[in-house]
């Protein structure tokens, strides 16, 4: 197991933010956010975040990069429903020479809902594992 960070419920402690507003057909039976979704919203603002800091994930392909979810880890505290308003906190929480770890925090109105962590790794558009580019890594060092 590669995951070894405790994601924060408090939205201070992350860098990077990025509203989704719940669709309905994310919602099921019972009128709250299907968890499968979570993951989902988790990557839309990671792609969101590497776009605001000037790294978008053309760039990674271009560079033949990629960074396959290795691990991933949800807990869910509160439910979502449609046409709630979720802002996802992420942080660039840990890095290793091949691998990175963020960390995820959804609120609803500052309300905690949902917290979570992904572990990527980083590897060649083959699939072979490689080192993190330089600027992820002097941004982790941070």
């Amino acid at each position: 197991m590669r995951l070894s960070v405790e994601p924060s419920t408090r939205p201070a402690d992350y860098d990077f933010t990025h509203d989704i507003r719940v669709r309905f057909v994310e919602t099921d039976a019972m009128g709250i956010v299907h968890h499968s979704n979570y993951l989902a919203y988790f990557e839309e603002t990671r792609v969101a975040y590497l776009s605001h800091i000037g790294h978008p994930f053309t760039e990674w392909r271009e560079a033949g990069l990629e960074s396959p979810v290795l691990e991933s880890f949800v807990q869910y505290r509160q439910p979502c429903r449609f046409d709630d308003v979720l802002t996802i906190h992420l942080s660039l929480a840990a890095a290793t020479r091949a691998t990175f770890q963020m960390a995820y925090l959804a609120t609803v109105d500052d309300e905690v809902r949902t917290t979570g962590v992904t572990v990527h790794g980083c590897s060649t558009l083959e699939g072979r594992p490689t080192r993190l580019p330089a600027w992820l890594a002097e941004l982790a060092a941070r």
